[in-house]
């Protein structure tokens, strides 16, 4: 299924490079995004089979056509004909990460028990920067069933140097 989600994101996203239109189609994917969760009913308007499908193409002429440019606007319709719309959320998150790789910058999600200074934080995106070899974009989440350490996920790897992870390693030792 999430290769469905990267194949819709890369068309869109061939289309904007084409176009040398990315940051409008960016900008774009944010305000659809950004209005798409604030009313979490409108996708499920556009995938409810109680309505007919020129009422949800018609209505998303209407909500995006004179905000956002026309091939995002035939994206939505293409997501919501194909009976997909639900996995927009999906498609946008795909499209983001190939805007990263285009610009050579990787999203890191940091998990910690308890919140980090901006030092520690400048420390862990160097590192990774490093690792990498792109510069780093992190999201720093609190996980207190972690007890203590780090989890970070960059690239599609995950790293885990959190207690949380020790302990479970120690028990299937000890368990065999």
């Amino acid at each position: 299924m999430m290769q469905t989600h990267r194949e819709y994101a890369e068309a869109l996203f061939m289309l904007a490079v084409e176009e040398n239109s990315v940051e409008e189609y960016t900008s774009a994917l944010a305000l659809v995004d950004s209005l798409v969760k604030e009313n979490p009913e409108y996708i499920e308007f556009l995938a409810s089979p109680a309505f007919s499908l020129d009422e949800r193409v018609q209505a998303i002429d209407e909500a995006f056509g004179a905000a956002v440019p026309e091939n995002v606007v035939s994206f939505l319709k293409i997501l919501c004909e194909s009976s997909r719309i639900r996995s927009l959320e999906d498609c946008i998150e795909e499209f983001k990460k190939l805007i990263m790789a285009l610009s050579e910058t990787s999203v890191a999600t940091v998990y910690s028990a308890i919140p980090l200074s901006e030092e520690q934080k400048q420390g862990i995106c160097a590192k990774l920067s490093k690792i990498t070899g792109k510069s780093i974009e992190a999201t720093y989440i609190i996980d207190k069933s972690l007890i203590g350490g780090l989890k970070i996920d960059v690239d599609g790897k995950t790293f885990d140097g959190s207690i949380k992870h020790r302990l479970n390693e120690v028990k299937d030792v000890i368990i065999g």
